[in-house]
């Protein structure tokens, strides 16, 4: 809790007590890699936070192949806002890609929050606009130059990703085949060692 914690402090948006009130709603839960959040065609009651670990939000293609829209990483809010705000089947699945620890809360008790913690308003609405200009900043650099400029642009912007998080999804992200994120990392690790 100390994670979500230092987050809800973060900016001076909420007072002490209300930060309180926030991690009263909020509990733990455990997923295994693999593990889903939520499944295709539910309905997005609940909002997390992730603790620790690494999740993705996907899609199923045209030729059933898994393909990573989004990555959700350690201090972070999520929810799949469409879902969540129209109460409609959610058309992205999240799923855990390594053991991950979540802290979730539930939609009603977000709304009750909302309505009863000055600045709490404001607060979401602080997170999901940040949310949103960073899935346009990502999608601006995902959409332009070689596979190269992808992948060197994600190592500078979330290294811990390539770290942490299995070669098909980090390619399955970059639009690219495994086959190409293979020999991108055998060309740079040549250039490091010469």
């Amino acid at each position: 809790m100390n994670k979500l914690k230092s987050t809800l402090q973060f900016g001076g948006i909420l007072s002490d007590d209300s930060v309180q009130q926030v991690l009263n709603h909020a509990y733990e839960k455990n997923l295994k890699a693999g593990e889903h959040f939520l499944e295709f065609g539910a309905i997005a009651h609940e909002i997390m936070f992730v603790d620790e670990g690494f999740l993705r939000s996907y899609d199923i293609g045209n030729q059933g192949e898994e393909i990573t829209k989004y990555f959700v990483r350690p201090n972070q809010f999520y929810a799949d806002l469409e879902s969540y705000y129209n109460l409609t089947p959610c058309e992205n699945a999240i799923q855990a890609m390594t053991a991950a620890k979540i802290l979730v809360i539930k939609r009603n008790n977000w709304e009750k929050l909302n309505e009863t913690i000055p600045n709490f308003y404001i607060y979401t609405k602080t997170i999901i606009e940040a949310a949103l200009l960073n899935k346009i900043k990502d999608n601006d650099f995902l959409n332009y130059g070689t596979a190269m400029d992808k992948y060197l642009e994600l190592q500078k912007r979330y290294p811990a990703i390539l770290l942490h998080v299995p070669q098909q999804y980090i390619a399955s992200y970059l639009k690219i085949t495994p086959q190409s994120l293979s020999r991108i990392r055998k060309e740079l690790a040549k250039k490091e060692h010469s």
